[in-house]
């Protein structure tokens, strides 16, 4: 079963019959570059005039001038001292952040605990600390100095005298001491 669609309330009179008998019609002459050209136009006109939105100055810049200096990003200028004790004071600091994030995990969690593990938490590192001083200072008395032996051909005086100096004040107070 075929359906045939029909637009709703068409009249005969709406409809065009096209005879059989085509004829080609010449196309109408239109042209394109006048037609163009008007286009183009009619879309810059409806658009506000441009306005520049920045400026390059093309002038050379002059080699030596009357202006002021400039602070330039980045680290200012120092000697090399201080540059490289910046850099072991921006390393040292980069290096406590994990320090420190341990530090308060662990004071986090002694803070769930009862005082007396919290206290232990508390005194463990002082006491590693001291312990590891130690070690290390008994570690450098071990190492005995080496004996040295002189030996002489003729009389021989050998001075054991001990010299101390201190400076104090503002004004450097210079005092020796000298022990025999």
């Amino acid at each position: 079963m075929t359906r045939h669609h029909r637009r709703p309330h068409a009249h005969p009179e709406d409809t065009v019959n096209i005879p059989h008998d085509t004829t080609t019609v010449p196309a109408p002459v239109v042209d394109v570059p006048a037609q163009a050209a008007a286009l183009i136009q009619a879309v810059e006109d409806a658009y506000p005039p441009a306005r520049p939105t920045s400026y390059r100055d093309t002038a050379p810049v002059p080699p030596i001038g009357a202006a002021l200096p400039v602070v330039q990003p980045g680290r200012p200028p120092m000697s090399q001292r201080a540059t490289d004790t910046s850099v072991v004071m921006l390393a040292a600091g980069a290096a406590s952040v994990p320090i420190g994030a341990s530090t308060a995990l662990v004071l986090w969690t002694l803070g769930h605990l009862d005082p007396a593990t919290l206290a232990i938490g508390g005194a463990a590192p002082v006491a590693f600390v001291v312990a590891l001083a130690r070690l290390i200072t008994r570690a450098k008395s071990a190492t005995t100095a080496p004996t040295h032996h002189h030996h002489y051909d003729g009389p021989v005086h050998q001075d054991h005298s001990q010299t101390t100096t201190t400076a104090r004040g503002v004004i450097a107070r210079t005092v020796t001491k000298t022990g025999r």
